[in-house]
């Protein structure tokens, strides 16, 4: 089932952003006059096409990872005098500059219109309440302590634990302090407290900023009490079962499922042994824990899980906009987002972040998969958020995108001319280079995590 999840989720995410971007080419190019000759989504074979009054020609193609809008063009063919006039390379430097930009601005306004709905549609929010602090990490050296709520960070406001981890992000790779603002539990004065960071978390692979700093959010308790098994995990195939009860591991007393998982994700690799209560018997186990992930990554695994419970309610926040709230909301949102993606995108190419950061194609399809299935709300974020990257990716001053094509467009402006044909094939040629690069660099990457 997650699989059919992954497949439909992924293809449904390209159909629709992909849509968007290039109609925003298209539709503009019709605004200023250009005669479009091909509208496709998808490359390679045609699967579906029909025409429309005006002569353009609409493809669905059979490989879905990406699209284009060609326009009528002297340099790419033959023209005849009459249509001279609705070529695209005949337009002024202006219009050419609003048709290439059209297609990243109409994937910013398909996230606006996400978040929009988000916004409106409502969500439960956690709130920030640290459950407990790891001795000698920085959220110890600064004081911060079991049952503080975490009001803002660096200034700004946060709501829940995605809000926290939102703020801490921006931070990745950096040095300095961060400036914590908590609430004691049954107080009403606010205190600061400041976090010292030198290069922090710059070369880990997918960090965990919460954890980084040795903050663990407090959760309801849960009793490791064995509940679901992977088929293909150490727990099955050590003969562990639902409804076991883990009383200790390697003579460590279990009182805590988290526990269980602290100490399984310390020992990558290692055979630990488990005294279990199944059916009023105590009985020892030796599981041999498996390896996910590389390098600082590298953790234990298990393959076991236990039932949730309800949450109370005074830790649940439900938070919901009106419909002119949330255009606020949603604004703010995308500018954040887009400036978080740019600001990361800066930290990778000077070496503040890691490059294993990146995502290619399999990490996007098996994310895509994972919102669907966990219901509209999370699809709808997930997609707002690959429509800000594709918008930001495609604006980046690179020969071969939109972002290089504007490049050319600007130089023009400001020298009355256009620059050689030759500068541009070099430019061109430069731009896929590096394209193609960062491409394998993402497989690369996407294939590791494997």
């Amino acid at each position: 089932m997650s699989a059919l999840y992954m497949i439909v989720g992924t293809l449904v995410a390209l159909g629709v952003l992909v849509t968007f971007h290039e109609f925003g080419h298209f539709w503009v190019a019709r605004r200023c006059g250009v005669k479009v000759l091909r509208f496709s989504i998808g490359f390679g074979t045609a699967l579906l096409r029909w025409h429309d009054r005006q002569g353009t020609e609409f493809v669905i193609a059979a490989v879905p990872l990406g699209g284009y809008v060609k326009m009528l063009d002297e340099r790419e063919g033959e023209v005849p005098a009459e249509l001279l006039d609705q070529t695209f390379n005949r337009q002024g430097v202006g219009r050419r500059i609003a048709i290439v930009a059209a297609g990243p601005v109409a994937n910013f306004l398909l996230a606006l219109l996400f978040f929009w709905l988000l916004a409106m549609l409502g969500s439960q929010q956690l709130r920030p309440v640290i459950g407990a602090v790891e001795a000698g990490s920085p959220a110890a050296v600064a004081g911060l302590q079991a049952g503080e709520e975490v009001l803002a960070v660096d200034g700004e406001e946060t709501a829940d634990w995605s809000a926290v981890n939102l703020q801490l992000v921006r931070r990745l790779g950096e040095s300095g302090a961060l400036e914590v603002t908590v609430r004691e539990p049954g107080s009403s004065v606010d205190a600061q407290r400041r976090l010292v960071i030198e290069d922090w978390l710059k070369d880990v692979e997918e960090p965990d900023p919460i954890a980084g700093l040795g903050i663990r959010p407090w959760r309801p308790a849960l009793a490791p009490v064995l509940a679901r098994l992977d088929p293909k995990g150490p727990a099955q195939a050590a003969g562990l079962r639902g409804g076991d009860r883990l009383l200790t591991l390697d003579g460590q007393a279990l009182d805590d499922w988290q526990q269980v998982v602290d100490r399984v994700r310390a020992r990558p690799g290692a055979r630990v042994i488990f005294l279990i209560e199944r059916e009023g018997q105590r009985i020892e186990l030796p599981v041999e824990l498996a390896v996910r992930g590389e390098g600082e990554a590298r953790s234990g695994y298990l393959g076991a899980g236990v039932e949730a419970v309800e949450w109370p309610p005074e830790m649940v926040r439900e938070v919901r906009h009106d419909p002119l709230e949330a255009v606020g909301e949603a604004l703010r949102r995308t500018w954040s987002m887009s400036v978080l993606t740019l600001d990361s995108l800066r930290k990778m190419l000077f070496g503040e972040l890691s490059v294993k950061n990146l995502s290619g194609p399999i990490t996007i399809a098996k994310v895509a998969g994972a919102s669907a299935q966990s219901g509209v709300g999370d699809f709808l974020n997930f997609l707002a958020y690959l429509s800000i990257s594709l918008g930001v990716l495609n604006l980046l001053p690179i020969p071969v995108l939109d972002g290089g094509h504007l490049l050319f467009y600007f130089v023009e402006w400001v020298r009355g001319r256009p620059l050689s044909e030759r500068v541009q094939a070099w430019g061109m040629q430069i731009g896929i280079s590096l394209v193609v690069g960062v491409m394998l660099l993402a497989l690369v990457n996407d294939l590791s995590r494997l």
